[in-house]
């Protein structure tokens, strides 16, 4: 995927568009454990626990400079021994979705790994969210945990898959 799209960092202006992007997927109960909306101002300390060299947080700007995705690495477990390992989110504007914004993103994202010092990529997905899946498994990513029935979503229990791949 080329022009008329530019994958860049972050930038803290752009942090109300990532949140509308994450708001819009909480209503459909597939792809956050959120069941309200959240606030920009909420996720100013995980805005800022991203940088580029270690833990990037990236949109992905469509040819009018609106951003249509957009993809953090965030630290799995907080302890330096796993600092090799990194959780990925990939978030697409509904306009956007089906048009291979996500598979862009996780080839930008596996790219990068080694440059950030990532050996190992996880995922955390609804068993329900058979796109999400289905992106991951199409990388590589094989089941490394199925945790049946943690989450409650308008009183439907849901399970939790943990997708790993090697990539280091």
């Amino acid at each position: 995927m080329g022009l008329p799209y530019r994958l860049r960092d972050a930038e803290r202006s752009d942090l109300e568009e990532i949140v509308r992007i994450y708001n819009s997927t909480i209503p459909g109960r597939m792809v956050t454990a959120d069941t309200e909306p959240v606030t920009a101002a909420s996720r100013e300390r995980w805005f800022n626990e991203h940088s580029p060299d270690f833990r990037p947080l990236w949109v992905l700007d469509d040819a009018h400079g609106g951003i249509c995705g957009w993809l953090s690495f965030q630290s799995f477990y907080g302890r330096p021994a796993y600092n090799a390992t990194a959780e990925i989110s990939i978030y697409v504007d509904e306009a956007y979705r089906g048009h291979g914004i996500g598979r862009h993103l996780m080839e930008q994202a596996l790219a990068a790994c080694p440059k950030i010092g990532v050996k190992t990529v996880l995922g955390f997905i609804f068993g329900h969210n058979e796109p999400s899946l289905q992106l991951f498994r199409k990388f590589g990513f094989a089941d490394w945990a199925h945790l049946p029935q943690v989450a409650e979503l308008d009183g439907l229990e849901r399970d939790l898959i943990i997708v790993g791949k090697r990539v280091g």
